[in-house]
């Protein structure tokens, strides 16, 4: 596994290889805390919280996206469809069209979008919502503060200030897990639904109703995040694969020693938004 990063002087280390800009700085200079990373076909896109949404072209060069988003607005996720890029923000959903930032019509505080079945789907402070030909409408949870959504062969799984719920599709009922705890992310690890809190736990399912809270020698946990076979676990202490041992839960280290709040891969290549060391890659 290679790491390409740059010291906190700017000072590029022995055998690593960088991108340098033009102007002589590498190519993740800018420290802003980041919150999100995707990698398109041609560019590294990130999103900073407070700063807006950048653009990172094959020569190392940041642009600033921020024609049509609103100044104060603060961008939670990105999500790259297709192609098509849609940020996130305190001041609702928008898509970059056009070289530019147009409002999708969801102008409430937004947390988390997909698009599935060809149905643009968005968590939000006021429940989740979908767009039904061309218009938004509550669709779930209407009374919840919803931050992430994932969609199984049997069931709808929505995370919100409180805990999870479940739409069972075969039995056309909803589930509620009441967890005394916002659920900030999930995802699905061999089998399990497992989730991040806000309290910076590992939420773990038991398959039969229950949810166990795991906690990793005092690590913070921002998400979890699934690429392929893989579960990584972001956290203030790095970032980590996630691993199990019969019922035994562990994480195996990726990245130490920089608060990691969100990761990408492509072409074999990790890429990485921290709090304060700019996006970092690793070869993997």
């Amino acid at each position: 596994m290679k790491e390409s990063r740059f010291n906190a002087n700017g000072q590029q280390p022995e055998q690593t290889e960088e991108v340098i800009n033009h102007e002589g700085k590498p190519w993740n200079w800018m420290l802003f805390p980041f919150s999100s990373v995707r990698v398109g076909q041609e560019s590294i896109l990130a999103a900073s919280v407070g700063y807006g949404v950048y653009e990172i072209n094959e020569f190392g060069e940041w642009n600033k996206l921020g024609v049509g988003m609103p100044e104060n607005a603060t961008v939670n996720r990105l999500q790259l469809h297709s192609g098509v890029l849609h940020a996130c923000t305190s001041e609702g959903l928008y898509v970059f069209d056009e070289e530019e930032w147009v409002d999708t019509g969801l102008a409430v505080p937004c947390s988390q979008y997909r698009l599935l079945g060809g149905t643009g789907y968005a968590a939000t402070e006021y429940g989740l919502w979908a767009e039904i030909s061309g218009e938004w409408q509550k669709f779930a949870c209407p009374e919840k503060r919803v931050y992430d959504f994932m969609n199984l062969p049997q069931y709808l799984v929505v995370a919100h200030e409180s805990g999870i719920s479940l739409y069972d599709r075969f039995m056309d009922e909803w589930a509620e897990f009441e967890l005394n705890r916002a659920v900030t992310s999930l995802s699905v690890f061999r089998g399990y639904l497992i989730g991040a809190s806000d309290k910076g736990e590992l939420l773990v399912g038991d398959k039969r109703g229950r949810f166990d809270r795991i906690r990793f020698s005092g690590k913070f946990i921002f998400s979890v995040v699934s690429i392929g076979i893989d579960t990584y676990v972001c956290t203030d202490h790095g970032l980590f694969r996630l691993s199990q041992i019969q019922s035994h839960f562990s994480l195996l280290s990726v990245k130490l020693g920089v608060p990691v709040t969100d990761v990408e891969l492509h072409d074999g290549r990790l890429y990485m938004a921290t709090l304060f060391q700019g996006i970092q890659y690793l070869d993997i």
